[in-house]
Formats: C-alpha cells, sequence, structure tokens
C-alpha cells in the first residue's frame, strides 16, 4: 500500500469512528471558505496533519491519546497564504521571516527568490529551496525568471535561463516560474523568455505575471497570450479588470511601500466583478512592518477597512491563493483530506491569531511559539559577496559636464512617487558649477549612484534624483537594489557618499545613512548582502535606525529604503538606473543624465 493510499485509509477511518484522531478542535464557528458560510457549533478531527472530520459532533474520533482543545467559540479560520513574496525584501532568512510571520497566522507563502539569484544564480535558489523545506510551514518556492531583468540594461552577478528554470521545475519544492518581469520581451517574442515559460507549462506549474505598464493595448494583450497566470504590478482598478478578464488573476498587493488594494479592491466593491478571480499579497515586506504591524493579517484588516466583506477577503488568501497553484487538495479551507492549517480567532474584523495550527501542530499561541525552528548556516561563499576594487572616493561620485560654469543643462531625473513602485521621468533644468552638476537640496535634487559590486570592476554610474527630500549634507547606501542588488547610494554630499559606500563594504553588506561624515543608521545585511541572519525583531530595530537616520536627513516618505531599493529596477517605468546607465523604462533604452 502507498504512502498516499495509507493516508487515506487513516483519514477515512478517523472519520467513520474506526480509529481516533491525533487532535481534536471542538467548539468553534467554521469560516467556510468555499462555500462562503459561517457556520456554529463546528468540531474538526486531524490525523497525520490532515483534516478528517469537520461537523457538529467528534465524539466518535476521540480516544485516550487524542489531544481535544476547547475553541470556546472563536473562528476556525484556514491559515493565510501569501501567493506572491520576496522573502528577502523583509532582510531575513527563510527560517527567520517563518518565524516573525506565522505566529500572526501566515501559514504558507510563495515565494520568488530572484535577489539572491541575481547574485549566485541556481545556487542562491537552491539554498532557498532546502531552508523552504525544513519550515513548520508551507513555503513554496517559484523559480526566478528574469535573471538579468532587462538583459542589455544591466550586470546581475549570475544568470539564469531555460536550461536553469527546466532543471529546478524537477525539484521537490518548486510551484512556478517567478514573476515574467522581462514584459517587453514576451509581447516582442524574445525566444529565451518564451522558452522559459515553455519550460514551466510542460511541468505544468503556474507562470508568474509581471506587467509594469499602464499600457493595456496590444503589449498587454501580447503579454497575456504569452501564458501569465497572474500579476501583481496593477495600481488602478482598470488595471486589476484587465487582468481578470483576459484570464489572469489580480494580486492586489499590500506590502511596506507598494500600497495598492484599495484602487483595485473597488473593481470588486464598486464594479461588483467575481471576487474569486483576486488575490490579496504582500509582495515585499519590511522587518519593522512584519514585527511593528503584521503580515497577511495586516493586509486582511487593511482589505475589510477598504470595504471587502471579511470572508471575501479571506478568500482571496487562502482558497483562491491555493487553488491558483493547484493546491485546492491540499491547503486553502477547512475540509477533509486538506492539511490541518487552522487560526482561532476572536474578531473577523480585528483580525489576529490567538492561536496557529500548521500540519496538524499547534505552532504559536497567543504570538509566542510553541515549537522550534531549525537551525540553518550558510556557506562562506554566500557571506563575502561585496566585492569593490578599491575604496571609493568623493570624486567617484562627481558628475561632470563639458558645459560652461553657471551655463543651465537639461537633465533626465529620476523622480520618487511615494508608496508605489513606479517613478516619473523628470525634466528639470540644472546649473553647472566647476564642470560638475551638484546636488541642490533646495529643489530636492540629490545625487544617485550605482556601485558595481559583483565583479569588483570599479564602475560607478551616477545621475540624479528628485523626491527624496533631503535637507542635510547626507547619504544613504545599500545593497539591496533590485534586481541586479549592485550598491546603491543617494545623497547630498559626494563624500558623505563615498563614506557610505565604503563602511557598507567593509561590514558585508546592507544598509546604512550618513549625516555630516557620521554613521547615524545601519543595518547589516552578511548573506548576499541582502538577508540578516538575525532575528525579525533585532533587524527590525537595526532597521529603525535606517528610517530614522532618512528622517534625521530630512526625508518624510513612508519606507524611503523600499523606495531606494527600487531605484535600480529597469523593468518599471519611467526612469531607473543602472551599473549600465540611466534607463528610459518606457521604450527600454538609455538616456544621458544631462544633454550636454
Amino acid at each position: 500500500m502507498s504512502s498516499s493510499t495509507k493516508l487515506t485509509a487513516a483519514l477515512i477511518d478517523v472519520a467513520m469512528g474506526r480509529a481516533h484522531a491525533d487532535l481534536v478542535i471542538q467548539n468553534g464557528k467554521w469560516v467556510s471558505v468555499q462555500s462562503g458560510e459561517i457556520i456554529p457549533n463546528i468540531d474538526i478531527a486531524v490525523v497525520h496533519g490532515r483534516i478528517a472530520f469537520v461537523g457538529r459532533d467528534t465524539s466518535h474520533t476521540i480516544g485516550r491519546k487524542t489531544k481535544v482543545m476547547d475553541a470556546k467559540g472563536k473562528y476556525l479560520v484556514p491559515g493565510l497564504l501569501d501567493g506572491h513574496m520576496h522573502v528577502e525584501s523583509g532582510m531575513l532568512t527563510v527560517t527567520e521571516f517563518v518565524r516573525a510571520v506565522a505566529v500572526r497566522g501566515t501559514t504558507g507563502m510563495f515565494i520568488d527568490p530572484h535577489e539572491i539569484a541575481n547574485i549566485f544564480g541556481l545556487k542562491g535558489v537552491k539554498l532557498m529551496v532546502d531552508e523552504a523545506q525544513k519550515q513548520p510551514i508551507h513555503v513554496w518556492v517559484q523559480m526566478p525568471s528574469c535573471v538579468p531583468s532587462a538583459p542589455g540594461l544591466e550586470t546581475p552577478g549570475s544568470s539564469i535561463g531555460p536550461k536553469e528554470v527546466a532543471t529546478a521545475m524537477k525539484w521537490k519544492g518548486i510551484i512556478g516560474l517567478g514573476e515574467m518581469m522581462n514584459f517587453p520581451g514576451v509581447f516582442m517574442g524574445d525566444k529565451k523568455m518564451l522558452d522559459e515559460m515553455s519550460a514551466t507549462h510542460a511541468a505544468n506549474k503556474v507562470i508568474g505575471g509581471h506587467y509594469a505598464s499602464p499600457d493595456l493595448g496590444l503589449p498587454f494583450h501580447g503579454y497575456a497570450a504569452g501564458g501569465a497566470e497572474d500579476d501583481h504590478e496593477g495600481t488602478r482598478m482598470e488595471d486589476a479588470i484587465a487582468r481578470v478578464r483576459q484570464g489572469m488573476k489580480a494580486m492586489l498587493r499590500y506590502g511596506s511601500a507598494w500600497h495598492d488594494v484599495a484602487a483595485q479592491v473597488k473593481a470588486i466593491t464598486e464594479k461588483k466583478l467575481d471576487s474569486r478571480r483576486f488575490i490579496l499579497v504582500t509582495d515585499d515586506s519590511h522587518a519593522a512592518t512584519l514585527t511593528g504591524e503584521g503580515h497577511m493579517d495586516r493586509v486582511l484588516r487593511h482589505a475589510i477597512g477598504e470595504g471587502l466583506n471579511p470572508m471575501t477577503a479571506i478568500q482571496m488568501m487562502t482558497i483562491n491563493t491555493a487553488e491558483h497553484f493547484g493546491l485546492g487538495r491540499e491547503m486553502g479551507m477547512i475540509a477533509p483530506g486538506r492539511w490541518a492549517d487552522i487560526l482561532l480567532v476572536e474578531d473577523l474584523m480585528n483580525f489576529k491569531a490567538d492561536l496557529v495550527i500548521a500540519k496538524g501542530q499547534v505552532i504559536a499561541e497567543n504570538g509566542e511559539w510553541q515549537v522550534k525552528l531549525p537551525a540553518v548556516k550558510y556557506p562562506k561563499s554566500v557571506t563575502n559577496s561585496i566585492r569593490l576594487k578599491r575604496r571609493l572616493t568623493a570624486a567617484d561620485f562627481a558628475l561632470r559636464t563639458r558645459a560652461a560654469d553657471g551655463a543651465e543643462i537639461e537633465a533626465h531625473v529620476i523622480g520618487v512617487i511615494e508608496n508605489q513602485a513606479p517613478t516619473r521621468h523628470l525634466r528639470i533644468k540644472v546649473k553647472a558649477e566647476g564642470g560638475e552638476v551638484k546636488a541642490d537640496i533646495k529643489r530636492d535634487i540629490a545625487k544617485i549612484a550605482v556601485v558595481e559590486r559583483h565583479k569588483a570592476t570599479g564602475k560607478v554610474v551616477v545621475g540624479l534624483v528628485s523626491g527624496f527630500e533631503f535637507t542635510r549634507k547626507c547619504a544613504v547606501a545599500s545593497t539591496v537594489a533590485h534586481d541586479s542588488h549592485h550598491m546603491i547610494v543617494v545623497g547630498t554630499d559626494d563624500a558623505s557618499m563615498a563614506i557610505a559606500a565604503n563602511e557598507l563594504a567593509a561590514c558585508g553588506g546592507g544598509q546604512i545613512v550618513v549625516m555630516d561624515g557620521e554613521a547615524i543608521g545601519k543595518v547589516e545585511f552578511p548573506i548576499a548582502g541582502l538577508m540578516s541572519s538575525e532575528r525579525a525583531d533585532v533587524v527590525a530595530k537595526k532597521a529603525a535606525t535606517v528610517l530614522e537616520g532618512f528622517k534625521m536627513c530630512g526625508s518624510e516618505l513612508n519606507n524611503p529604503n523600499m523606495q531606494l531599493s527600487l531605484m535600480a529596477l529597469v523593468v518599471i517605468p519611467e526612469l531607473r538606473i543602472s551599473d549600465k546607465g540611466l534607463v528610459d523604462v518606457t521604450k527600454f533604452d538609455f538616456v544621458p543624465v544631462l544633454e550636454d
């Protein structure tokens, strides 16, 4: 008899009363996402980590060794699932991310590790897959699709192609293809992109989408025809509607800095579209957000606040997500045969998981862990990834011009949009001064630079940015710079930019704020320059010094460090900077910083 047959037999025997359950939960209100009902006075019987019986009376399933738990009339909610996220954005390892979010009710995550893939390629992905398999909750991995995100426009530390995708599709724990960011490559028929999607289809797995353009004309239709099955890049109601109508699932994200639920959820609350084609996700969540505000529970409270019925909102992060990834027989609802991922919750409107059961065991109660998490050690090659050719000086951050002293030059400037991933392509007149264009605090024009850090080439590309609102001589540096993850530095003072870059290289990566020549905020990320091995609360405290440093420099943006991390993401319009130059993402071509 196969293990699958044995499990089925055990479930039937418990349901029929011929065998006893391992765990029974009594007297709860069943949030039946599959039928849209809330049913009182319900019991649940669990055996081998799976649900065997859901009904009014579980007395026939209880034996001497059965653990019986009284729900005391609380809601029995399926474990929450995050259908699209990047662990690295939390600045944490997979294990520490799980530690931070599972106590709040997240029992399943679908992660796309394309950050570490840009540094270490397939080896980096395998590290994440192996760690994911050890967790007490479900962590599925999407194989990164676009490394680099836009070939020819940036230089990653490694690369991934159809061969690597086909290899990974055979690994246990790989659920599909990560977000297909090279959307022009798709609608232009790029062979590499098509071959990666073909390998995913051949494995009967899901292709993640990423259409980061407001153009809903032929390019969008070409992208949809390419086979992407979901998309989280919408920011408008019409974006959500277009995706759902074209057969995609619209993923509405509410992370630390990307707040796209409010506008798009109106497709359900006002236009009355079927909510079963919508999924709530986080995409990117900062460690401070996770520890201070929450994860999917935070998204749920926000979605309810934007007018969604609690049942609908819960469906959008349970059954909708599970069925999208072909896991409806495994999770996403409280029903026989599914994993016993169950939350006990007092109030759905002000959602808080009082008790978390994952894979049939109580893993957390009242926000406290009840089980041990795995110990994971990363190899030295992964903790030694910052390679600069030499120490940098202020001269490396000079923006030189051939224009005469005092001459006005038109500059192409990156414009930050608070709480959104897109940027604006600004055209601003700047003045030449001694063969240079300098930062201008009064006009909110700062320098921004990408420092190559994978191969120690010594290359530094300098541009201009507006929107950080710095009022002091300062600089901020980060080795989290999606997607190629070179070092990115923004500042109003060249000497401070050099100090920030050098200090960050010395500590193995992370984020740092320098003001008046001194470091005033710092968090270290020794793992690939992306993640800390410390606990989320420790990382959050260190990261808070960086956020406080931004404020001391004059920036009042929400999560400005996450805004900074996207300034080099050359697949989201309108203007970005890479190690190769300034990129107009609406044209996928380089533009000069200065028209001199």
